[in-house]
């Protein structure tokens, strides 16, 4: 079990949930998820680790409500217990200093870009990064952000903050003024498809960190399954970073697709029962 310390809210949908982990907060490195299950018979989702403090023992989730778990775990508070919380898992992100990175994070793929952001910065890299959401609200992370950026540009779709335009539009204003040699892009499996196919353009070497189905995070079920290079890999153990311009993102979010109208009607019902 694992109790949750904190919790604050970015917007309606989105929370920042900070619990006691201490052996996964002092083994933990940038790029890695835990998976949780919230209850005995919970269904198991997978978390980037947004955030981790080996003193406190403590590790920091940040979670959108999109369906019956997330709304559930949101709905926890401080002092609530979380039945399972397994990690760290995957790969950790390959570090290294290679001049500019250009990182670019949409919605909540803004939290797993944190910790890469620091470790780049920290590497000796100068960092650029685009912050990209529908509107001022889903922006995230800004101040962190800007802590260990060298530029935080923001983007946002109606124009209610920062520049008005798509990740891409930010992106492409950096790549037009100086030399970028690296780039690292997490979100929605959308953005990071169109994010890819504009540094594929230039010729920039582009690392993707991928939001797959997972079940049991061991390589065994094969639910995360994702073609790279026309190699089929396994998010959970290959991954989730990937070289973003060898991802077959059109099968991908074919997949993410695939048990939309389950997840909507278990959502629905589930809030019947919060109603009532």
């Amino acid at each position: 079990m694992n109790k949750i310390l904190e919790k604050q809210f970015f917007s309606p949908d989105v929370a920042k949930m900070v619990l006691e982990a201490p052996e996964i907060s002092k083994s933990r490195k940038a790029g890695h998820f835990v998976i949780i299950r919230i209850g005995e018979k919970g269904e198991r989702i997978p978390l980037t680790i947004a955030d981790a403090d080996p003193d406190k023992g403590t590790i920091t989730l940040v979670v959108q409500r999109v369906g019956v778990t997330s709304a559930r775990f949101i709905a926890l508070e401080p002092g609530d217990q979380v039945r399972d919380v397994v990690g760290p898992l995957g790969n950790p992100t390959h570090i290294e200093k290679a001049g500019t990175v250009l990182c670019a994070g949409g919605g909540v793929g803004v939290a797993p870009l944190l910790p890469i952001v620091e470790a780049l910065k920290k590497a000796g890299n100068k960092v650029v990064t685009v912050l990209a959401a529908r509107n001022k609200d889903l922006i995230i992370l800004e101040e962190q952000m800007r802590t260990f950026s060298d530029e935080v540009i923001i983007m946002t779709d109606d124009g209610s903050y920062g520049e008005k335009g798509l990740v891409t539009h930010g992106m492409e204003k950096v790549i037009n003024r100086e030399k970028v040699d690296q780039a690292v892009v997490i979100g929605p499996a959308i953005m990071m498809k169109f994010a890819a196919l504009t540094t594929k353009k230039y010729h920039i070497p582009t690392i993707a960190s991928l939001n797959t189905i997972m079940v049991d995070g061991t390589g065994m079920c094969g639910a995360c399954r994702v073609s790279v290079g026309g190699r089929t890999r396994f998010v959970c153990v290959d991954g989730p970073e990937f070289d973003a311009h060898q991802v077959d993102f059109d099968e991908m979010l074919k997949r993410l697709g695939a048990y939309k109208d389950q997840e909507r009607e278990a959502y629905e019902r589930y809030l019947k029962t919060v109603r009532s």
